[in-house]
């Protein structure tokens, strides 16, 4: 994880129903650089944890975790594109702004918290 995680961690929201998760980003105007949106679904997928940019007007980091809580894959999510699947089931999406690409490795565990 990298410094910039532990000093400023991103304030996502949670979607963990398919609506909430089907829309996502979509309509938003921009992505302030703290802000960003957790997906969930109920297990380790690689076809479940695919997204979709259509209607996402910018771009994003996205970082596919697993269940135990591991950093499977990681890309830069262009707008407007159809799909992009993680390279390993993963459980989680974490969708923030791009900048924060450099916030966590494949590998690296992350930790979650109700703040």
């Amino acid at each position: 994880m990298s410094r910039a995680a532990l000093e400023s961690p991103a304030r996502v929201g949670f979607c963990d129903t398919f609506l909430c998760r089907l829309r996502g980003l979509m309509f938003r105007p921009r992505l302030d650089f703290n802000d960003g949106l957790l997906l969930v679904n109920e297990k380790d997928s690689r076809l479940d944890s695919s997204i979709h940019m259509f209607f996402v007007p910018f771009d994003l980091a996205v970082f596919w975790v697993n269940d135990d809580l591991t950093v499977v894959d990681k890309v830069i999510a262009k707008s407007w594109r159809p799909a992009y699947v993680s390279k390993s089931a993963a459980r989680y999406i974490l969708e923030v702004h791009p900048n924060r690409i450099g916030d966590y490795e494949i590998g690296d565990k992350v930790e979650f918290k109700n703040v």
